[in-house]
């Protein structure tokens, strides 16, 4: 069943997701050559937690061990962080992280690239970053999950990539994972309609290569199967009378007391 949010609801996940959105900021002059993934969840438990009342929602979540989801390069989601994960020149990094605030969640994602990266690797993180701004373009009262997918879809369709098909963007409010599932491809018009106090997580995953992914034996970590690269993006949207409005991004929080 999807649950409405009023904008008081809104509100409150908005507070989360201006820490998420800080934190990325703060990440942006970490993940750099050398760094492992283990120091960059720490960094991310530890800024979360300095703020009054917020947790890492992705702690335990499921028996997952870290408090983000740290992924490095043909990695797609849910890399788990590690000392042994070093990341180096030229590697880009996907940091997939959500906080809990007074009984809400907020659910974001970013693909950095470490130091300087190649051009197909540019372009992919160009085109997964646009693909995620027309999705939520599309996330409009009268509009369909079908169109937000579509919209996924057609940024990639001119790039030669691949949007990962079986991995997919969720409501969330009270729970990480609430309905209606949000599909990374689509047709305008089909899937559950939009509504004025829907919260989504759109969070478009594009590989160079394959969209076929595998899951590793650490049962958490999913990869593309050819090795190629991946980068996903994601923010929290509500869905208002005046438009989509992005519960983590930086500008669009800082009002909110």
């Amino acid at each position: 069943m999807i649950e409405l949010k009023t904008r008081a609801e809104m509100d409150l996940m908005a507070r989360g997701g201006r820490i998420i959105a800080a934190v990325f900021e703060a990440l942006e002059s970490r993940a750099v050559p050398g760094a492992s993934t283990l120091e960059l969840d720490a960094f991310v438990d530890e800024f979360i937690r300095s703020h009054e009342g917020a947790v890492p929602l992705f702690k335990g979540l499921y028996g997952f061990p870290g408090s983000a989801c740290i992924s490095v390069n043909e990695e797609v989601v849910h890399g788990i962080p590690s000392a042994r994960r070093v990341l180096a020149m030229g590697d880009i990094v996907t940091i997939d992280m959500g906080v809990r605030l007074e009984g809400w969640c907020s659910d974001s994602a970013r693909t950095f690239a470490v130091g300087e990266v190649d051009a197909v690797t540019a372009e992919l993180l160009s085109v997964t970053s646009d693909a995620l701004d027309q999705a939520i373009a599309a996330s409009i009262v009268g509009h369909h999950v079908g169109d937000v997918g579509h919209a996924v879809e057609s940024a990639v369709a001119a790039s030669g990539f691949h949007v990962i098909r079986d991995l997919v963007g969720h409501g969330i409010g009270r729970e990480l994972h609430e309905d209606p599932q949000v599909p990374n491809l689509g047709r305008p018009g089909e899937g559950p309609k939009l509504r004025e106090g829907m919260v989504l997580a759109i969070e478009p995953m594009i590989a160079t290569g394959t969209w076929r992914v595998k899951t590793l034996s650490d049962k958490w970590t999913v990869v593309t199967t050819d090795g190629s690269r991946s980068a996903h993006f994601e923010h929290t949207v509500g869905i208002t009378a005046e438009g989509p409005r992005i519960l983590t991004r930086a500008e669009e929080t800082a009002g909110i007391p």
